[in-house]
């Protein structure tokens, strides 16, 4: 049962450290060089006072909320459109592509179990991601089920430390606890 365990959380650890390292951090904002954009995004606050330095990580951190609480309310055809959104902030972001086509397998799924199946790759890739971005105000919280995915578990983000699971919604709202606090540098 232990030595289970120990192997159980071994895989858990390197598939996190594979998809950190394949995940959309390593790239660069596609429109780092380009004309600046009109949109004061430091004017506007993130998600639930989320605030990101850059535009274009704020777009997919806005849409990614989106779409988790799509799935949160176990709308399918909102969670379809919310991802739709979603590919086109990630394909802005250099190095990014990958983490889109799983976008695009959300957007193009017709039920809420292949597009919740499909969420845990999502947000492995994003919780890597905004890791390492910056973050100008407010908190990001990563929380876990660990009945999610038959029992293996699946991670997503939150602009709040409230329980919302994505993978279950009205069936175990509440499931889950926060594993991880991002915070700005100066909260650290």
């Amino acid at each position: 049962m232990i030595r289970s365990r120990f192997i159980q959380m071994k895989n858990y650890v390197l598939g996190l450290l594979l998809f950190a390292f394949v995940s959309c951090t390593h790239g660069t904002d596609k429109t780092a060089g380009a004309a600046a954009d009109s949109t004061d995004h430091a004017a506007v606050a993130g998600t639930a006072g989320v605030e990101l330095a850059k535009p274009v990580e704020q777009d997919i951190y806005d849409g990614y909320i989106k779409l988790k609480n799509a799935l949160v309310a176990g709308e399918s055809g909102a969670a379809g459109n919310a991802a739709k959104e979603l590919v086109v902030s990630l394909k802005a972001r250099e190095g990014c592509e990958n983490t889109a086509v799983i976008a695009g397998r959300i957007a193009a799924a017709r039920d809420i179990a292949a597009q919740r199946k499909d969420f845990t790759a999502l947000s492995s890739d994003l919780i890597a991601l905004f890791k390492h971005a910056e973050l100008k105000k407010g908190e990001i919280f990563v929380q876990h089920c660990p009945m999610a995915n038959n029992g293996d578990g699946g991670d997503w983000l939150a602009s709040e430390k409230s329980i919302r699971n994505p993978y279950y919604g009205d069936e175990m709202l509440e499931c889950g606890a926060v594993v991880e606090e991002i915070k700005t540098a100066k909260g650290l």
